[in-house]
């Protein structure tokens, strides 16, 4: 983390003590220097917001790359699920794409390292955000290391942090191994086991592709995929988008943009539904010692259960803020639904409508941008 010295100084002519805590202020707080950090932050500095002393990002990794420095070995350029320039620098700038074999969470991490370095964006890591709280109208961010008070917010922290596991009876019982898409690195630490895969997300799909190629598999899904045999077009994206922007500005919980869109049929598709991989079996009711069970009895053995079941948004540290309503969503307003209505002051990205590469690029604009009005910056 960067040295005290290098943090904008505080104003004295303002509130800027609670307790024995010094807390430097700044106009905006950034959390999270994934795809919609570093957007927000590039606009920021771009509208003319000084970094260090009128901006911060603060960000809970070790080095640049957001959740792609997590992402398994396996997953390389060229079956990556997209990847979005940032504004002003290409990735194709900053790596070389013709060398589509690349593992993403190394060229994607180096992309943006070079993306801050190249706008010299005020990324202060490691630093992890605890809770927000308001206090004489600023926000008070506390932290595991220097505390921040500032005006405004954009929360980027994105969805990785917070893996979404259901807890089936038995979960405890199990004698084998469970893991989450987090915690995946690849197909071959599964050679001689069998596995159940969990989840009927494009996730699910890609690493049952990948994991029935080196072992035996058995797939588990609430409900199978939406497959359909259509090119996904921008077009197609946008209505997609639309929908959940629906929801969220009724203050709604999002769905996910696949949850409307479908999964295309591509040619992997195509093998795995030829080859029976694609069989699905109901959700089971109950986990066991040696694996599940359904309702009717049934039972299966398996040495690893790996849950493909998606994310939460990671927005514990706003809880303070008491921002979700009855209907356990937040009511979101603004250009492109990044505008918590219930406080214009906080914009959330990655949030329902943004919760995409191309998403979160927008919404980092947006959100800059209509923040800099409202404070009058």
């Amino acid at each position: 983390m960067k040295a005290d010295k290098d943090l904008p100084n505080t104003d004295p002519s303002e509130p800027n003590k609670v307790g024995s805590d010094i807390f430097y202020k700044v106009d905006i707080v950034v959390i999270g220097a994934g795809q919609a950090g570093l957007s927000a932050a590039y606009h920021l500095k771009k509208e003319g917001i000084e970094p260090g002393k009128g901006f911060v990002v603060l960000d809970d990794e070790f080095a640049p790359g957001g959740a792609w420095q997590h992402r398994w070995d396996s997953l390389t350029l060229n079956n990556v699920n997209g990847i979005n320039d940032l504004p002003g620098m290409g990735f194709a700038d900053a790596i070389n794409m013709k060398d589509k074999e690349l593992q993403a969470n190394f060229a994607i991490p180096k992309y943006y390292e070079q993306y801050e370095k190249a706008f010299e964006l005020p990324v202060i890591r490691p630093i992890r955000v605890i809770d927000v709280t308001e206090r004489h109208g600023r926000f008070i961010i506390r932290t595991n290391g220097v505390q921040f008070s500032a005006r405004g917010l954009i929360n980027a922290t994105g969805t990785w942090k917070t893996p979404n596991c259901p807890r089936y009876p038995g979960w405890e019982k199990f004698q084998g191994r469970q893991l989450h898409t987090g915690e995946y690195k690849g197909a071959q630490e599964f050679v001689g086991k069998h596995v159940i895969i969990v989840g009927g997300g494009i996730s699910a799909v890609q690493l049952l592709g990948e994991v029935s190629k080196v072992t035996q598999t058995t797939w588990v899904a609430r409900r199978s995929p939406d497959f359909r045999k259509y090119e996904f077009t921008p077009e197609l994206g946008r209505e997609a988008v639309a929908m959940v922007e629906k929801r969220v500005r009724e203050g709604l919980p999002p769905n996910s943009v696949v949850s409307v869109t479908g999964l295309p049929i591509t040619p992997a598709i195509e093998g795995m539904l030829k080859n029976g991989v694609l069989d699905r079996k109901p959700m089971f009711d109950e986990i066991t010692e040696t694996g599940v069970r359904w309702a009717d009895g049934t039972t299966l053995d398996a040495d690893v259960i790996f849950w493909n079941t998606g994310f939460l948004h990671s927005l514990d540290h706003l809880t303070p803020l008491k921002l979700m309503n009855d209907k356990n969503g937040i009511e979101m307003s603004g250009k492109l639904a990044t505008q918590v209505a219930k406080d214009p002051r906080i914009h959330l990205t990655g949030y329902g409508p943004s919760a995409s590469t191309i998403g979160a690029n927008r919404a980092g604009r947006a959100a800059a941008k209509e923040l800099i009005e409202f404070l009058e910056l």
